[in-house]
């Protein structure tokens, strides 16, 4: 895969009011399939973000599954084995995260699974922190 885009730029590109909303959506717009990966929990994770956003109105549900449906036809999902996921589990342990951290260390390990030549997020300073090896790929749109 040449790139793997992270859930915060996902969510950047489909809200319009995002201050990242531009350079997200110009990433995004240009994604193919057979280049572009994304981990299959970041379909949950936009979901739940975007129906949850405190703007007004709501985003509605049914338009956020659109959203979703863009994703998974721009991006190819990447999922991990039960030993993967066990694994990528024990190591934040092993390295003391905490909390939601999981959620971002478990897409790291999909993110390395697809071989990315970049990572794209918003969040670099915490990728960083999570996986030091990745480090040089990680970056933002």
């Amino acid at each position: 895969m040449r790139e793997f885009f992270d859930t915060s730029v996902l969510v950047a590109a489909f809200r319009r009011g995002h201050v990242q909303h531009e350079p997200s959506i110009r990433l995004l717009a240009n994604a193919e399939k057979k280049h572009s990966a994304c981990a299959l929990n970041t379909f949950a994770e936009v979901y739940a973000t975007m129906t949850a956003l405190p703007v007004k109105p709501l985003i509605p549900p049914q338009q956020v599954f659109l959203f979703i449906e863009e994703i998974r036809q721009r991006l190819t999902p990447i999922s991990l084995e039960p030993a993967e996921y066990y694994d990528t589990i024990q190591k934040a342990a092993d390295h003391g995260l905490i909390s939601g951290r999981i959620y971002d260390a478990l897409l790291l390990s999909c993110a390395a699974k697809s071989k990315a030549q970049f990572i794209y997020t918003w969040n670099l300073k915490l990728f960083h922190s999570i996986a030091p090896n990745l480090a040089p790929l990680i970056r933002t749109p």
